[in-house]
């Protein structure tokens, strides 16, 4: 049974693909869309991702921090809440992975698309907090299924607004119970059954325990999931971080080298298509890049901050990308590079990929039908041979196990913070986007599925329906770039007047 539903996925998940990762000069559609949209944004905005860098810190800082502002959470709780979706698996394994790919230079690009995915966060969270929606309990509803519906129909474009509301919340539902919540609790469980022995024979009881710590926080809503990620994320970041500064300064004689690898190799051809192609598809697939702000979903949880300013809080939004990609993407980048020498999965899978090159090289010389299936044979053999050696996880926890050995114990425990703060955030996300469509009566049953799927994503491996997830997180992107480029006049009105406000010294503080 669940092979087979495995297989009726696969069916989607190649007719999907073809749209997503359909090639225009080498670059993939999805990666064209997003890539326009935050680099727009940027421009539209005159860089406010740069020059209100300094502002947003004093922000989450709470120097702000209206305690009777609409809303349930505070601007920190709200960066916490939208961090805790974005920091995860992919700043380990993803990372690994792209560096191995594209070499050094793939840091680079890493670097250089969060800055404008800086400017997507801005845009997506000042919209959510200007279109949300404020229930009679006093709980907040909001992010793009909102300011896409609300939005274009104010400006006259009613049921293309509703058409984009409706997209947006099937795909960040779906999204939710895969890459959100399944892929979490697979890959955690992969790591952490490493180091708990009772667990590697019982998956079951990992997610039942999963589950259950999961319920704990999710069923107090968005109030109890910010009180839990401002914890947990400041947390989990300091303990990677830490680790990764005490290699970096054991190792500071090998620092400048690194760094100028990083920049002078970011435009060789192999880098340019590790870094900036095969970066931005690893991190866009699992929703824990920096682009994020081009899918929107962090926007549901930074509609809930308190505050009577929407301009303040994309101001909030726009640090995500910094800490998520340029912090600590970045230290995992440089361990791996000062530690590549001594790492043998990383030579494993440069050999492989060097396998693949040279059997598609023979491939593309060979003559006659004999030839033509004997190399078949072997691309086929190295391909899965390149497979089996993309442990992008692996790859991280050797870099780190090769200064301290004792690392992959708390690389899981890192691994389980992140998966674990991953799920909750991504709850709230599915969480509102089932509200849009069948009201907040049935919310339970939304709950009773994405707690199951925890379970079922801990003791099965649909590797076909967690693509297709991941791709439903991606097709977000589409309606709601679309249609926050229809709402860039209305920010750029509201941003004008709050930045003259702010620089006149006239806005209250509380820090």
């Amino acid at each position: 049974m669940i092979t087979a539903i495995d297989n009726v996925f696969g069916i989607f998940v190649g007719y999907i693909a073809e749209v997503l990762f359909y090639k225009i000069y080498g670059f993939p559609f999805i990666v064209v869309v997003l890539l326009v949209g935050a680099i727009t944004f940027s421009f539209y905005f005159r860089f406010i991702n740069i020059r209100g860098f300094k502002h947003s810190i004093e922000i989450i800082r709470g120097k702000y921090d209206n305690p009777d502002d609409i809303g349930q959470i505070s601007h920190f709780q709200a960066l916490t809440s939208a961090l805790s979706a974005t920091i995860g698996l992919g700043n380990i394994a993803g990372v690994a992975i792209a560096v191995a790919q594209g070499g050094p230079g793939a840091v680079f690009w890493m670097m250089f698309i969060a800055v404008f995915s800086m400017s997507a966060k801005f845009v997506s969270a000042s919209l959510a907090q200007m279109y949300r929606k404020v229930n009679p309990d006093g709980s907040i509803s909001g992010g793009p299924m909102y300011y896409l519906d609300q939005g274009l129909k104010e400006k006259g474009l009613s049921r293309f607004g509703r058409i984009l509301g409706i997209m947006y919340a099937i795909f960040i539902i779906g999204g939710a119970f895969g890459g959100g919540n399944m892929f979490q609790a697979n890959q955690s469980y992969e790591l952490v059954a490493t180091q708990v022995p009772i667990l590697a024979a019982n998956s079951w009881l990992y997610g039942i325990i999963l589950a259950g710590l999961v319920a704990l926080v999710i069923l107090g809503g968005i109030v109890r999931i910010g009180k839990a990620t401002e914890k947990i994320v400041p947390g989990m970041v300091l303990i990677y971080v830490g680790a990764s500064l005490w290699i970096l300064l054991a190792n500071l004689e090998r620092l400048p080298g690194v760094v100028s690898s990083i920049f002078t190799q970011a435009f060789t051809p192999e880098a340019f298509y590790g870094g900036f192609i095969g970066v931005l598809v690893i991190g866009i697939k699992r929703a824990v890049f920096s682009n994020e702000g081009g899918v929107g979903s962090a926007a549901i949880a930074h509609s809930a901050a308190k505050t009577d300013e929407p301009i303040r809080e994309g101001m909030v939004a726009m640090i995500g990308p910094f800490i998520d990609t340029i912090v600590i993407c970045f230290m995992t980048a440089s361990v791996l590079l000062i530690t590549i020498e001594d790492n043998e999965l990383l030579k494993e899978y440069n050999t492989a990929k060097h396998e693949v090159y040279s059997s598609e090289l023979v491939l593309a010389s060979a003559n006659g039908t004999g030839e033509i299936a004997i190399a078949n044979v072997n691309l086929s053999q190295a391909q899965e041979r390149l497979i089996n050696a993309s442990k992008g996880a692996e790859f991280t926890s050797n870099a780190f196990s090769s200064v301290f050995p004792w690392f992959p114990i708390i690389l899981s425990i890192v691994v389980f913070l992140f998966s674990y703060s991953t799920m909750i955030s991504w709850y709230y996300y599915g969480d509102k986007g089932w509200n849009y469509l069948f009201g907040a009566s049935s919310i339970p049953i939304y709950q009773a599925i994405f707690l199951g799927c925890i379970f079922l994503g801990s003791v099965t491996k649909l590797g076909n329906v967690l693509d297709f997830s991941d791709m439903m997180i991606l097709s977000c992107a589409f309606p709601n770039i679309i249609g926050a480029f229809f709402l860039l006049p209305d920010i750029k009105s509201a941003l004008k007047d709050y930045w003259s406000r702010y620089q006149a010294g006239k806005f209250q503080t509380y820090k």
